[in-house]
């Protein structure tokens, strides 16, 4: 059993922050469960584009208000607390915070915590067995 709370994250590698976020990766592919799963904020007022070529990700929204928009087909989405979005087609896509844009995130296949969006907002695909040490 793993309990772990964000108070454990808060200050590690695996508290990572970015000019329009804030990622408390809480699980990660060294606990061995198949996924990550990730608290994050993105701030008001930012856009942040992101593609998860390698990752599948579902983003369930706990507080504020985001838009998001699949780059690919120009369809955008009114993100509310309760709602969720899934990118299971690996789309390009931008979120546009109205407000501090508090969501849960679940990534499979599962993240480092190391990773960081490449010039074209990916993640590279990184195992435990290959990320440096």
């Amino acid at each position: 059993m793993i309990v772990r709370s964000l108070a454990d994250v808060d200050g590690t590698d695996a508290d990572v922050h970015a000019e329009t976020w804030r990622s408390r990766r809480i699980v990660l592919a060294k606990d061995g469960v198949g996924f990550s799963f990730h608290e994050t904020v993105l701030y008001a007022g930012t856009e942040t584009s992101m593609w998860y070529a390698n990752h599948i990700e579902l983003v369930h929204c706990i507080e504020g208000e985001a838009e998001v928009t699949n780059d690919e087909t120009g369809e955008t989405h009114l993100i509310t607390p309760g709602s969720l979005y899934l990118l299971n087609g690996h789309e390009k896509h931008t979120v546009r915070p109205k407000t501090d844009f508090r969501v849960l995130c679940v990534f499979n296949p599962p993240v480092t915590g190391r990773e960081v969006h490449d010039e074209n907002g990916v993640y590279p695909l990184v195992t435990e067995e290959s990320a440096p040490a």
